[in-house]
């Protein structure tokens, strides 16, 4: 199928993926001049009205879903029998294969990468829609380290029912939720369920359940409890375990409400590891080798004790006088009060190591360097005891370019006076793709805009074809890349400039001459859907939308409905032909899905 065109823009270049229900080409787009990706319904498929339904509805859940961390959609169209999507094209490796070459996986890469796809998450369950197979496959992460979930091809809007169609069960069936297994309601806590298997299987290098087929593993979904990860590989921090344990419990009711839920606690445990792990446990490691100095050296760290504090004292109150004290955002207050938590469990270590006044001898408390320039922060880090490192630069949607966005350790935490305090310094926000709100009206436009971090900007009215209110033009255009926060401008019709025209007669028609007179009218040439008739021959229209001499908009879509000849049917009296292979290379195709 390569190198042939679709819709007259689409140049198909090269297979790039294989699935259970598509193939996916490496495109470019003649008209806007770009690469893209289109996932093509596979041949067997089109005569299977419910794959067809499947294929449709995720094309209308995707392209509803503009976020970074989303595989944006771009169109969707059918020509003849081949029914297409055309998606951004994302250059990286799937996590399936990040898996194979490095699992286990560090917890911090695992913590990070699952933020990311819970945000996709956050965006989709917003918007009523369950994606219903989230796993490894169908994650992607780019060059730049960003992930993006793909392949909303089984998902279903939260207010259907169950997840089955007909006898069929939809998922993979080694991320199943045990609701899924049972053909029973899911919602958003099915999807964070999935979630939690790829975790266990990005720090294991397994996943929980396997078996001979797939009625077993799915049994073990319903019946069996999740070996805990810390048995199979060691490092895994409890409370990551914990989180894992929470988000696969066999009770929807007992996991994570929420992917913003799940988000906090990932923040949280991140935020406290990385305390205990880099700083507070650390200075105990230091004073168990300080015990073994004997009480000289001792003594003389309290003397450095007490001058240490004395001059913090000093230098807080000039600090005071500098400038009024901030209030604490929320955020703030939650990390003074997980520090408080980091400290009481190293205070437990301490006792059992060195004894508790042992532990903060020769501490002092680390600055609070968020928001400053670095020449800023060195001087603030300098006045109070420490030295500042810099570490790398951060995408940052609370500091703008060139202010503190991390630090560690963490301020209002403990730290050995002269240590060095790291802080990343933020790029700016990280840019994303502007959805395309082309054909849409201004409510819509806001919550697109909104789900994907962006602001709508000035609005303009413009005399044209299309109907009030819909949007024609936008600045940055669809698909363009953009810093998250950015206004939009929109240029919407005031729909003067519509004009009406009739309806020709098309019944009878070859499909061809069809097209022709509906252009040549001014409409637009709709779905094109092909039935078998007795009364008109293959290629003929024999159904028009809108009937003869109706008069509509200039513009407006028209379905059409095609014969495709009589029906077949079987003459014994012809001898018996040899079968046919042409549907061999599918079937013996490779699926990535289960």
């Amino acid at each position: 199928m390569s190198n042939r065109l679709l819709a007259g823009r689409y140049e198909l270049l090269e297979k790039i993926g294989d699935g259970g229900m598509a193939v996916v080409y490496k495109a470019k787009d003649k008209l806007l001049n770009r690469f893209i990706a289109i996932k093509i319904l596979r041949p067997e498929f089109t005569k299977d009205p419910t794959f067809v339904e499947n294929f449709k509805r995720e094309s209308q859940a995707a392209a509803g879903l503009a976020h970074q961390n989303i595989v944006g959609v771009y169109d969707v169209g059918r020509e003849g029998n081949i029914n297409y999507i055309v998606m951004e094209l994302v250059e990286g490796q799937t996590l399936n294969e990040i898996i194979a070459k490095e699992a286990p996986m560090d917890y911090r890469r695992v913590i990070e990468i699952t933020k990311q796809v819970a945000a996709a998450l956050r965006v989709a369950h917003r918007n009523k829609i369950i994606h219903r197979d989230v796993k490894p496959h169908n994650i992607m992460v780019t060059t730049d380290g960003i992930v993006k979930l793909a392949d909303f091809g089984i998902a279903k809007a939260v207010n259907d029912a169950t997840m089955s169609t007909g006898s069929k069960i939809i998922g993979s069936v080694h991320y199943f939720s045990p609701e899924q297994a049972r053909g029973n309601y899911v919602d958003e806590r099915s999807d964070i369920y999935s979630l939690g298997i790829v975790m266990y299987e990005m720090l294991t290098g397994q996943v929980p359940f396997d078996g001979d087929n797939p009625v077993t593993i799915a049994l073990k979904h319903i019946n069996e409890e999740i070996t805990p990860p810390s048995q199979l590989v060691d490092g895994i921090p409890p409370a990551l375990e914990q989180c894992v344990l929470k988000a696969t419990s066999k009770f929807q009711t007992n996991r994570y409400s929420s992917a913003d839920e799940l988000i906090e606690e990932l923040n949280n445990i991140e935020f406290v590891t990385r305390m205990v792990g880099n700083s507070i446990f650390n200075e105990a490691s230091e004073q168990v080798e300080q015990s073994r100095k004997g009480q000289t050296d001792e003594e003389e760290d309290y003397e450095d004790e007490d001058d240490d504090d004395d001059e913090s004292y000093d230098r807080k109150s000039r600090k005071k006088k500098k400038k009024p004290k901030k209030k604490l955002t929320k955020a703030q207050k939650k990390r003074r009060i997980l520090i408080a938590i980091a400290a009481v469990l190293a205070v437990g270590l301490g006792v059992a190591v060195a004894g508790f006044n042992g532990l903060f001898s020769g501490q002092k408390e680390v600055p609070d360097l968020y928001g400053m320039t670095v020449k800023q922060a060195k001087k603030e880090a300098e006045a109070a005891g420490f030295k500042l490192k810099e570490g790398k630069e951060v995408y940052s949607n609370d500091y703008s370019k060139g202010q503190i966005a991390e630090q560690d350790p963490e301020s209002g935490s403990k730290a050995k006076k002269g240590a060095s305090i790291t802080v990343h310094v933020s790029k700016g926000p990280q840019a994303g793709t502007v959805p395309n709100l082309v054909g849409h009206n201004e409510s819509e436009a806001e919550e697109m805009l909104k789900s994907s971090d962006y602001e709508l900007g000035t609005i303009k009215q413009q005399t044209s074809t299309e109907a009030a209110g819909t949007i024609i033009s936008q600045d940055p255009n669809g698909g363009e890349e953009a810093d998250h926060g950015t206004q939009v401008n929109i240029v919407v019709s005031d729909g003067k400039g519509v004009q009406k025209s009739t309806v020709p007669s098309i019944t009878g028609r070859t499909l061809t001459e069809a097209k022709q007179a509906l252009r040549s009218a001014g409409f637009k040439v709709g779905k094109v859907t092909y039935e078998e008739s007795n009364a008109y021959g293959s290629g003929y229209v024999m159904w028009q939308q809108y009937a003869a001499n109706t008069e509509l908009n200039k513009g407006t879509k028209i379905d059409i409905e095609v014969s495709k000849g009589a029906p077949k049917t079987n003459d014994k009296k012809k001898p018996n032909k040899k079968p046919s292979n042409t549907d061999s290379d599918d079937n013996g195709s490779n699926s990535v899905d289960d």
